[in-house]
């Protein structure tokens, strides 16, 4: 993994007053003495690398002997301030007055703060701890914050003591189990009495080997747990296909089927035959059902079951990330999963806090707690080396806060802090184990949800509709009919399952199913092209993005930066590359512009790069380099060049840092405060450089010169300063500006102080009348391809924006090399795009190309009036403060490299390698999937359309009542349509021709023109051929006429009624055997051989004629459709009474084939044909169709109101409790088999909601399914939704 973003801050910076130690013998006597407290050195400790592997060099070996010294220091403290805390507590039993700590709980014995609740006893018990702590002891310091149960463990030390690891050094990478046992009162009595010596420090020295140490942390892990989540419960195979098979109109099919089997089992065994009468095979149909819906419930739990899992693994990648460690004294990054109790972890502002522990030391450190407390306000962290020493002179109170919460937010500040609790046993862990959420469903789900019920409901009221036809020619038929009732109840049986099982291929329940297929499949592809998806719903927005807001560094340009020119003082300019040509002003080479510099000046310099800098020293892919923000890697890398600087560590450890100023991206800049050796303080300041030249009113007069006295910053010199600055801009360069300033005494008089510190001064009150020291000019990149990415994105209709915090001319010369900036395009800087109202903004937004000098408000704003003016909204961002601008995009990118932990959560896909490019790969996926749904919904649509209608005409005009198409083949047709074309048309991967035209707008329509052209014109082809072929089949194909079924009767008198609708002429000089059969053969199998060739069709949804493109790369769907056809025709040729079919030569094949071919070439006419023409005589059938409609709904509606209402009430007082009390029996099973778990100890169930927990057990996986709710009769809409045409492109 790319380390750019591994910052390491100045940490921990340890920041603790020396108090007089008073050493007393007699408690009696004992008087606080008086103070004196002056501000000790801030040691700052840099570590030395950010990678798991063997880090060499002894960068902090210096450093750590500046930390040692002060660590020691404070511990002697502790130790000599033992007697007096006791002293102080024996006298708080008193009625005297004296100086004691007011904290809440003070009063609290170890027992009483340490005290186990109910609900975590088990916690507080392990069966061979080697550690002095239990994970239940350590959670007594949080849930609510305790101070007593820190002082109870023994603060910092005791938790460093007897959990076996160490304050500086982190723990031993080569640690697996504890030898040695340590009690509770030898480690918080260490805290008090122990020497130093006997700290288990580990050595500096020590070797990170780098390679996997076998069983590693294996005590720390069973006693304490690692860092991971229990994953919820898997739903099992099982219950998927029964949530698959819970299906009302799947149920009331098989209750349907189990009736056949029992009437036609009778009849075959029970009932009389007459002599010669063949054995009765009417069950066949009924058993021939069940097998069939048992197939569909196999496919769908399947295809459910590899959906699991892929999301599964989704979810497992997303929650990873990698955080900053110190073990065996390097810095090293490891996964958040692998964090383990006793870790020393980093803290950065922007960091999201992966589990709880105390605060070692640091500086400025405030964290948002609102996600885990409730809490709205910073919490300002104090050190718990400060809190401890407090707490021993007895003047701790409830202010003092070294707690850092899992879960929360770093707002600024940089420091380290000692991990205490993970995973289950973290307090972001308990909250999370009772709130596992289900993935969301996005919004095309829910609109294709409510479009499968419409249709669904059409298809329910035509099923309705035969039903209640055939039932009326059933019934008007009894008085002449002669069969006995078992014949008669088998003919009813069939009119009722041929109406279910048209309602059955008429709920389109596979549209959202092929969301789910086309976004599992996507993301997936995606993930392998770097984009991390963390909201599904982001995967199908970002298809019809119509603007793309994008930073530049790093995402457009390479953020690899080298500093290639500057200017020292105001008179000596630098450069790489040397233009002779250029007689305005004389350009040095590096060495010759600092050969010039005096020692003073140097040091100066100096100072301002590696003092004022959070980027330390450590190895990339096996070699040395600087780790951090690229820009002061950048300085670093010029200052070890060309002013002969050593290791960082080295020029940090002489240097006692005061006051630091974290980046702040409002202003632009950094800056830290040290204490010089005569005993003054030096304010340095760097950034932006236009804004530092505003700041500064003095420069130095000779860089040259031994002396730093200032002078005044002429006019003409910052005129100077400002060409240069525009020079470098117009080269593309990122321009740096250094500044400054000596004060007596710090904070300074009459400046205002921080409101919780006194000693550390406000910025901006300190940040004036600087000092200019100089500019560099630093160059990063473009990255390759970029132009071609942003040209692509353009092609598609997509405006690309860039926000960046450079000034204009850099900004306008980037956009420029990118393609962003054309000639009329505008460029504005952030500080005038604030001040314009809402109605300015919306006039200059359609020509703003670059936003310059933005902030992250500035980016806020920006997005807030795109969105308002109708665009769909993508930005990129990587900063703490980009969280607001992220998250009101309809799409936010955050950089995986070098994005903060807050702007990777406020946003939906992860750019893992922070590249433009990979934004136009979204684009592409996010297309992918709305186009797969299309495709879909066209294919479904058209299914539909044919089955139900030839299914109905057919029933309808058969003088026995039967459909042409049995219920066992519509199950097949069904399977085919909702199951293995939704896999084949949702796995089609993009190709740059996608980009080849403009987004599709929010409110369009979900099928076009184009779709309705095709879906229409295909039903309509199919219609034809399966009518022709069903009504004249016979003379057609040269069967007797007299073979029909309705003639039969008539034209022999020797027939023999078959199963079914068949009918059978024993007189050879009549009829062939089985001719209408054959003929019912040849229209199923064209049927299903016309939706194998449409679905080719729906490969594409614009009028282009090549719908074979790409299908070589589709291994998906050439596997799908031969699946199809293997099946197919297997079922011809031995489906038999199952099917209702029989064997067909190959003359008859080769009639069915040449029959549905033709909709290939049909598809082409379709194609032909202008979608203005095609729009018009659409709107006006839909209007024919609707003038119609509405009557006819308003009868049905008043005809089915009794019958919804009557199962209405049976659903909710018979259906509803029994659901219910079949969920709590479940439930209290799977409490049971979860406690008798616990008991034989194969896991310990975590402190949570326990009605919360088994709630989360209960519920169904993370799948984005919307189930299709089927409507009762009573439900039937006045009319049905008004349908939207748009033009396909």
């Amino acid at each position: 993994m790319d380390s750019n973003r591994l910052l390491a801050p100045p940490a921990p910076i340890h920041n603790t007053s020396h108090h007089q130690d008073v050493l007393t013998t007699e408690s009696e006597d004992l008087t606080p003495s008086s103070s004196t407290t002056e501000h000790t050195p801030l040691s700052l400790q840099v570590p030395s690398s950010p990678t798991s592997k063997s880090l060499g060099g002894d960068t902090l070996r210096s450093r750590a002997d500046s930390y040692n010294s002060t660590a020691e220091t404070s511990r002697s403290r502790a130790n000599s301030s033992h007697s007096k805390a006791d002293t102080a507590r024996s006298r708080g039993n008193s009625d005297l007055t004296t100086l004691r700590s007011r904290f809440e709980g003070d009063e609290l014995t170890t027992e009483e703060a340490l005290r186990p609740d109910k609900l975590t006893e088990q916690d507080f018990e392990v069966d061979n701890n080697p550690f002095a702590f239990t994970p239940g002891q350590l959670n007594k310091t949080l849930n609510p914050k305790s101070l007593a149960a820190y002082r109870a463990l023994g603060g910092i030390y005791g938790l460093e003591r007897g959990l076996k690891t160490d304050l500086l050094a982190g723990l031993s990478v080569d640690e697996t189990t504890i030898p040695e046992k340590i009690g509770f009162e030898e480690a918080t009595a260490s805290a008090r009495s122990k020497p130093l010596d006997a700290r288990p420090i580990i050595a500096q020295e020590a070797i990170v080997t780098g390679r996997e140490i076998e069983d590693q942390f294996h005590d720390r892990k069973r006693v304490f747990s690692d860092n991971r989540l229990p994953a919820k419960k898997a739903i099992s195979i099982w219950r998927l296909f029964w949530n698959a098979y819970n299906d009302r109109v799947l149920l009331i099919l098989t209750a349907a089927a189990v009736i056949s089997l029992a009437l036609g089992i009778y009849e075959a065994v029970g009932a009389e035959r007459e002599e010669g009468e063949g054995q009765a095979l009417d069950w066949v149909e009924g058993l021939a059902i069940m097998v069939a819906i048992v197939i569909v419930v196999l496919v769908t739990g399947l295809n459910d079951y590899r959906r699991e899992k892929q999301f599964s693994a989704l979810n497992a990648r997303k929650d990873d990330r990698q955080v900053k460690a110190i073990r065996s004294g390097k810095s090293v990054m490891i996964s958040v999963f692998d964090v383990m109790v006793g870790d020393i972890l980093h803290l950065e502002s922007g960091d999201s806090i992966p589990a709880d522990g105390i605060l070692v030391g640091g500086h400025g450190v405030r964290c948002d707690e609102s996600s885990a407390t409730g809490e709205s306000d910073a919490m300002k962290k104090t050190g718990g080396s400060e809190v401890w020493q407090r707490m021993v002179e007895g003047t701790a109170t409830s202010k003092l806060d070294p707690f850092i919460i899992s879960g929360s937010k770093v707002l600024e500040g940089v420091g380290t802090y000692l991990v205490t609790s993970v995973g289950v046993n973290s307090s972001f862990g308990k909250i999370m184990m009772g709130l596992q959420a289900e993935n969301e469903e996005t919004p095309l789900q829910a609109k294709l949800g409510r479009m499968a019920n419409w249709i669904g409901a059409l298809g329910t009221s035509a099923a309705g509709v035969l039903f209640f036809i055939l039932l009326f020619r059933f019934l008007a038929g009894l008085p002449n009919n002669t069969d006995t009732p078992t014949q008669r109840g088998s003919v009813f049986l069939d009119i009722l399952i041929v109406a279910i099982t048209i309602i059955v291929v008429a709920v389109p329940e596979g549209l959202p199913v092929a969301v789910t297929l086309a976004l599992s499949f996507a993301t997936k592809r995606m993930y392998k092209e770097n984009n991390l998806v963390r909201h599904l719903r982001a995967c199908e927005t970002m298809g019809n993005a119509t603007t793309i807001c994008s930073d530049k560094t790093g995402t457009l340009t390479q953020n690899k930066m080298t500093v290639v020119a500057g200017l020292l003082g105001t008179h000596t300019n630098f450069a790489r590359e040397i233009d002779m040509d250029d007689e305005k002003k004389t350009i040095l080479t590096f060495a010759a512009a600092f050969d010039r510099l005096s020692p003073e000046v140097r040091s100066l310099l100096l100072q301002s790069v590696a003092i004022n800098s959070t980027a330390f020293e450590g190895e990339e892919d096996g070699r040395a380099t600087y780790i951090g923000s690229k820009t002061e890697t950048a300085l670093l890398t010029m200052a070890k060049d060309f002013l002969g600087m050593g290791p960082v560590a080295e020029e940090r450890a002489g240097v006692e840092v005061v006051q630091l100023f974290p980046f702040d991206s409002d202003r632009k800049c950094m800056g830290v405060v040290i204490r010089l050796a005569n005993g003054s303080y030096r304010l340095l300041v760097k950034g932006a450089a236009e804004i530092m030249l505003d700041l500064a009113t003095q420069e130095l007069p000779d860089i040259t010169a031994r002396s730093l006295e200032p002078v005044e910053l002429t006019e003409s010199a910052r005129l100077r300063a400002s060409a240069n600055i525009d020079d470098f801009a117009t080269q593309s360069l990122r321009t740096i500006a250094m500044l400054f300033k000596d004060f007596q005494q710090w904070p300074p008089v009459g400046v205002q102080t921080l409101e919780d510190d006194k000693s550390m001064a406000r910025f901006e009150d300190v940040c004036q009348d600087m000092t200019f020291l100089g500019i560099v000019g630093i160059q990063d990149p473009l990255r390759d391809g970029v132009a071609y990415a942003v040209k692509r994105c353009q092609d598609a209709g997509i405006v690309v924006r860039m926000v960046t915090g450079d000034n204009l001319t850099t900004a306008s010369a980037i956009a420029k090399q990118c393609g962003i900036k054309t000639e009329k395009g505008l460029v504005m800087e952030g500080p005038k795009f604030r001040q314009l109202s809402d109605q300015e903004m919306d006039e200059i937004l359609p020509d703003l190309q670059v936003l310059a000098r933005s902030s992250p408000d500035d980016k806020r704003i920006l997005v807030s009036r795109l969105k308002h003016l109708g665009e769909t909204v993508a930005v990129t961002g990587d900063g703490t403060n980009d969280g607001p601008a992220l998250k009101l995009a309809d799409v936010g990118f955050s950089m995986g490299i070098a994005g903060t932990e807050v702007a990777k959560e406020a946003s939906a896909i992860i750019l893992m390698d922070d590249n433009f490019s990979s934004i136009v790969k979204a684009v592409m996926w996010g297309r992918s999937v709305n186009d797969a749904v299309s495709k879909f919904l066209q294919f479904q649509i058209t299914v539909n359309i044919t089955a139900v209608i030839l299914a109905f005409v057919s029933a309808v005009s058969s003088e026995e009542m039967h459909s042409v198409l049995s219920a066992v083949q519509l199950l097949w047709v069904n399977l085919i349509m909702d199951t293995f074309a939704a896999l084949a048309l949702a796995t089609d991967p993009p190709t740059e021709k996608i980009l080849d035209r403009k987004p599709t707008p929010k409110r369009a329509a979900l099928i076009t023109t184009n779709m309705w052209k095709m879906i229409i014109g295909q039903a309509i082809y199919q219609l034809v051929v399966t009518f022709v072929l069903y009504f004249a089949g016979y003379g057609i194909l040269g069967y007797d006429t007299r073979c029909l079924p309705e003639t039969l009767a008539r034209t022999c008198a020797n027939v023999t009624p078959l199963e079914g609708k068949l009918a059978r002429c024993l007189d050879p000089l009549v009829c062939t055997d089985d001719s209408n059969l054959e003929l019912n053969t040849m229209v199923f199998n064209t049927f299903v051989w016309m939706q194998i060739f449409n679905e080719f069709n729906n490969r594409r949804l614009d009028n282009k004629l090549n719908i074979f493109e790409g299908i070589q790369r589709n291994y998906f769907f050439i596997g799908i459709n031969c699946i199809m056809v293997g099946g197919q025709v297997m079922i011809i040729y031995v489906g038999g009474k199952a099917f209702q079919i029989v064997r067909i030569d190959a003359t008859q094949w080769a009639v069915c084939v040449l029959c549905a071919l033709p909709c290939l070439l049909w598809a082409v006419v379709l194609r032909c044909i202008p979608d203005v023409y095609a729009k018009a005589v659409i709107d006006f059938a839909c209007k024919v169709w609707l003038a119609g409609a509405r009557p006819v709904m308003k009868v049905l509606r008043f005809v089915f109101r009794p019958v919804g209402k009557a199962f209405t009430a049976l659903s909710r007082n018979v259906f509803a409790p029994t659901k219910r009390f079949s969920k709590r029996t479940v439930s209290k099973i799977s409490r049971k088999k979860s406690a008798e778990d616990e008991t034989l100890g194969k896991g310990k169930r975590p402190a949570a909601d326990v009605e919360a927990a088994d709630t989360s057990e209960m519920s169904t996986m993370a799948s984005p399914k919307t189930p299709v709710r089927q409507q009762t009769s009573a439900e039937f809409p006045l009319q049905p939704p008004p349908i939207t045409l748009t033009t396909a492109n």
